[in-house]
């Protein structure tokens, strides 16, 4: 045209820049651009021309030149207002969006069903809710609600910002809903991880007769891999399949992603074969997918094919890959991806610098741990964390609380995990009462104590001896409004398998009971702890019968419920049925059934059970079975033959195994041995009063009573004092606690009388009642 001498006004070059916007051609836009200057002040100071240069440059996220365009305007109008705010949020710049919304309404530009999306989508961003509210009601005066883009950003508003509930309204009255408005609400159920509501809303999609997208099928394959839904995730690969969603880079991730949480790595693999474009996400799903499952070979062996793919790794590709490291304690392999952060300048990335802390700290080297830490200049609250948590593990409780404090001293305000972790870190450290008063202070700095905090202090308190510390804290809990996970529960039963707390140990089957999660492998092995070691067997084994697909563990803590009551036949049927279904023992199966055999004193059967433990299921034996066996063969009297599994052991015998002998020297009359092991005995553990006990009880039994009094004499020199027995009794709500020669009970009179009357009785029937000085537990 211009050849021609054919006049060329400002519309074809809005129709030039219009193009080079479709085809994001910047250079070209950028040489119109310059023609359109050369051309005089006439076009470039057109307002048309003028707001056509800000939308191109906008669009084309061209920010500082879109900007400093914009400002230089003589007349900003809907369109350049509406290509500023655009760019404000698609640069992520959600503050600046806002202003700039505000602004445009006080200069007199009212925005439009364009631009009030961008608002709301800066106010999702930003989770500021209340804005977001404001957004909502200038939509409904303006009368934008009918939109279905508008009320589209308006659910993805609420949903970002965690209200489900409004965002549903806003969707509900929605009366032309396209596949975008489906897609919004059930994304925003999978962001709030109410998977279970995404699902069905995909049903109801359907139902209706709309199409999916790639984005509503990746959402619906990410609500089934958070659930674990074999099946729907099965559906909705092949809803992908029927309807023709090429396998592009976020579909064919999200159908990687289903597979390998469900554990079907294999498929995840065919799927990610058939994915013609990879990007570093779909290679960094696999990676961490066989790292997941323990595959760390074939997890290396991707990265050896992605950097020959020319894809480089990221910060996401290297925290698998030490995230492998710390699983496997391999610290060469973590020093290796270590050394690669540092060659590629990613050191400095706060998720690779949390990553490396993880690993060394997995790896026992928490002073490389601390070290990487110390070097990082930009710490965020993740990388506290992961320092705190490292120090709280290895119970350096005071290392935690000085970090806790000293991350308050630059700024960083600790969050629920941070106090998580000096709780933990105390009751690591045996501190019950640190942790407990850790925990009302984080109660009294409004901080609200998560399902972690509470089941941390549960779990603590139980392995802190505090057992109905434990289960007043889990009552506490449910007041509190925090469902129990199954850790909870175990922790709860657990204290009450420790004080034989029958009463609470039911309640806690009740409430499992109640909320559907008795299945779990890990509570049902728990409860048949429980009742066995409150003497209440038959309800254990009415626990064990109801689980059809029995586990490994749940046969363990049978066996050695059976092993505690002595029913050592019961224990060995049990083992038969173990192997006949295929199910492989091991140590603390064989442990338990070695037990139950030397309990019943069933000598043969404990031998056979130790060869085939030996010869046909190859198994190393550990102390506790070399201990068992020995113990079993000493109980009888079959002290040659324990000597010499003793002496063909792979490692010397520890004090149990040598203190079980020697009490078994009580019975009998073996002197030497008895004074041969006591020597030995003495001197590998020589602080520890119930080896003199076990020795004055060996010599008493064989009359020698000047050596009872040496071993006494020896004791209070060292300052030992044998802990007494204590023993308890709960009626009603009210425990009763009864230590070897405590005198302190109110009802003491009448106990003795009690007991003074069955001894008289047991007497009369044939039966010798024996009292050692004082030393009678009441049970």
């Amino acid at each position: 045209m211009e050849l021609k001498n054919l006049q060329v006004g400002p519309e074809i070059y809005g129709e030039l820049l219009q193009g080079c916007l479709n085809e994001r051609a910047l250079f070209t836009g950028q040489q119109v651009h310059a023609r359109i200057v050369k051309n005089g002040d006439c076009f470039s100071r057109n307002e048309y021309m003028e707001t056509k240069l800000v939308i191109f440059y906008s669009k084309c996220d061209v920010s500082e030149v879109g900007n400093r365009l914009f400002r230089r305007l003589r007349v900003q109008n809907a369109f350049s207002w509406a290509a500023i705010i655009g760019l404000h949020c698609r640069m992520g710049y959600s503050e600046e969006a806002l202003l700039g919304f505000l602004e445009m309404q006080e200069s007199g530009v009212l925005p439009d069903n364009f631009v009030a999306p961008n608002a709301l989508k800066a106010c999702g961003a930003l989770r500021w809710i209340g804005v977001g509210k404001g957004v909502h009601g200038y939509v409904v005066k303006m009368g934008f609600g009918g939109c279905v883009f508008v009320a589209s950003s308006l659910v993805d508003m609420y949903g970002k910002c965690g209200v489900l509930e409004d965002a549903r309204k806003v969707f509900d009255a929605i009366l032309d809903r396209n596949v975008v408005a489906w897609n919004t609400m059930i994304v925003s159920y999978v962001q709030n991880g109410i998977s279970e509501a995404a699902i069905d809303m995909f049903y109801n999609m359907r139902v209706e007769g709309i199409e999916p997208t790639r984005v509503t099928v990746s959402s619906f394959l990410s609500a089934s891999a958070n659930m674990g839904a074999l099946q729907e995730g099965k559906q909705g690969h092949a809803i992908a399949v029927v309807g023709g969603l090429g396998l592009d880079k976020i579909l064919g991730s999200s159908i990687i992603n289903f597979y390998s949480k469900v554990g079907l790595i294999h498929d995840a693999e065919l799927v990610f074969g058939r994915i013609p474009e990879k990007d570093v996400v779909t290679w960094n799903l696999l990676i961490s997918g066989h790292i997941e499952f323990g595959q760390v070979d074939k997890a290396l062996t991707m990265c050896q094919l992605m950097t020959l793919d020319n894809l480089r790794f990221d910060s996401v590709t290297l925290a698998s890959l030490l995230s492998a490291s710390a699983d496997t304690s391999d610290i060469n392999l973590g020093k290796e991806g270590h050394g690669y952060c540092i060659r590629n300048n990613l050191e400095s990335d706060v998720v690779v610098a949390s990553s490396i802390v993880d690993m060394y700290a997995k790896c026992e080297r928490i002073d490389y741990a601390r070290q990487v830490f110390n070097s990082t200049i930009n710490k965020d609250i993740v990388l506290w964390n992961t320092m705190l948590a490292a120090n709280a593990e290895i119970g350096e409780s005071r290392e935690a609380l000085k970090l806790f404090y000293q991350m308050q001293l630059e700024s960083v305000l600790p969050n629920v995990i941070s106090w998580n972790s000096v709780i933990l870190g105390f009751l690591r450290n045996g501190l019950v009462n640190e942790a407990k008063d850790m925990f009302l202070q984080m109660r009294s700095s409004d901080i609200e104590p998560n399902v972690i905090t509470w089941t941390t202090l549960i779990s603590g308190l139980a392995h802190n001896a505090c057992a109905y510390e434990a289960i007043s804290v889990f009552a506490q809990m449910q007041e509190a409004g925090i469902k129990p996970n199954t850790l909870s529960i175990v922790s709860a039963l657990s204290a009450c398998s420790d004080v034989a707390a029958l009463h609470y140990g039911r309640a806690i089957h009740g409430y499992a009971t109640r909320h559907d999660i008795l299945l779990s492998v890990h509570i049902t092995t728990s409860l048949v702890d429980m009742y066995a070691k409150c003497g209440i067997i038959d309800q254990a084994k009415w626990v064990f019968d109801m689980i059809l697909n029995k586990t490994l563990p749940l046969y363990n803590a049978m066996i050695c419920a059976y092993a505690l009551h002595g029913q050592a036949l019961e224990a060995l049927e049990l083992f038969k049925q173990l192997e006949v279904e295929g199910i492989e023992p091991d140590n603390i199966t064989l442990t338990g059934l070695l037990s139950a055999c030397c309990h019943a004193k069933l000598v043969n059967e404990g031998l056979e059970l130790f060869n085939h433990m030996v010869s046909k299921l190859h198994m190393k034996p550990t102390m506790e079975h070399y201990s068992c066996v020995i113990n079993l063969l000493s109980r009888c009297g079959d002290f040659d033959e324990a000597i010499r599994l003793i002496l063909t052991m792979a490692c010397k015998p520890d004090a149990h195994i040598l203190g079980s002998l020697l009490a078994a020297c009580r019975d009998f009359p073996e002197i030497e041995l008895g004074d041969f092991l006591s020597e030995h005995l003495l001197k590998l553990e020589p602080d520890n009063p119930g080896n003199y006990v076990a020795l004055s009880n060996a010599h008493a039994a064989s009359g020698r009573w000047d050596e009872v009094s040496y071993v006494r004499d020896l004791m209070k020199q060292k300052g030992l004092r044998k802990v007494p027995g204590c023993s308890w009794v709960q009626i009603g709500g009210e425990l009763h606690v009864f230590v070897a020669g405590d005198k302190s009970h109110p009802k003491i009179g009448d106990i003795y009388t009690t007991l003074a009357l069955l001894g008289t009785e047991m007497h009369f029937t044939g039966y010798e009642l024996m009292f050692g000085d004082s030393e009678i537990l009441f049970s």
